[in-house]
């Protein structure tokens, strides 16, 4: 008889464990919510990233000397050279601007990035890392961890961490260039250009790491909570159990 008791106490503590675990291992709204606003953090923080549209000239304007430009490649249709008084050399067409090929590209180079297109570049690419960073854990933790795991809410709060420190260098970025990147004095005929679709994306993105961010924040904050419940409903059963024998 008390070793019918001591089975079906083992059996109900082994059903009760197993549904609590199941019922972890479901992901909240928040951190389904997180991972799907982390995808369109990734994408536009690339895109914007790795394309030549920040600022763009004016397409109806035919003589204009500017194209467009981004972090890493600048598209001019007729940029004289600042460094030559009788403009007798321009530059026509896309090109990276650390082209080591272009005869008089490298001596325009101080005027192609100031101060504030190289803090504009740190912080950005701070912003692409982190988000790169961020996209390994978050498939790590969509695919792979589960709440059973003991690094499962640090997990989250490291993807949390790393897509705060993303969204806040790359709000800087977007900030600075948002202040100094369409200002007289700089690249020609300022008045008929704008920012670009590729700024755009670049501030869409600095707004989604964010609420990201928060997102996985607040499931950290779930699952840990869930585990508590579960390690507080396991104690509770066993001096239940322990009473009742």
């Amino acid at each position: 008889m008390q070793q019918n008791s001591e089975l079906l106490s083992g059996r109900a503590k082994t059903t009760t464990t197993t549904v609590d675990l199941a019922t972890m291992k479901r992901r909240s709204l928040s951190g389904n919510c997180g991972v799907g606003v982390f995808v369109i953090a990734l994408v536009t923080v690339l895109v914007a990233f790795a394309t030549p549209s920040w600022l763009v000239s004016d397409y109806r304007i035919t003589g204009a000397k500017l194209d467009r430009l981004g972090l890493w490649t600048h598209c001019f249709r007729s940029l004289p050279d600042v460094n030559d008084d009788y403009q007798r050399r321009f530059f026509v067409g896309c090109r990276w601007v650390y082209d080591p090929f272009t005869t008089g590209y490298d001596e325009i180079r101080g005027f192609l990035i100031p101060p504030f297109m190289v803090a504009t570049q740190f912080f950005y690419t701070l912003c692409a890392i982190g988000v790169i960073l961020a996209m390994v854990l978050v498939l790590l933790y969509f695919l792979c961890a589960g709440p059973d795991q003991k690094f499962f809410v640090k997990l989250i709060k490291a993807i949390s961490f790393i897509t705060l420190a993303a969204s806040i260098c790359g709000s800087i970025g977007v900030i600075v260039f948002a202040c100094f990147g369409n200002k007289d004095k700089w690249m020609p005929e300022h008045a008929n250009n704008w920012f670009g679709w590729s700024f755009i994306l670049a501030c869409i993105g600095v707004v989604a790491c964010a609420v990201a961010s928060s997102l996985f924040f607040t499931e950290a904050h779930v699952q840990a909570r869930k585990r508590r419940q579960l390690k507080e409903s396991q104690t509770q059963f066993q001096m239940d159990s322990e009473s009742k024998a």
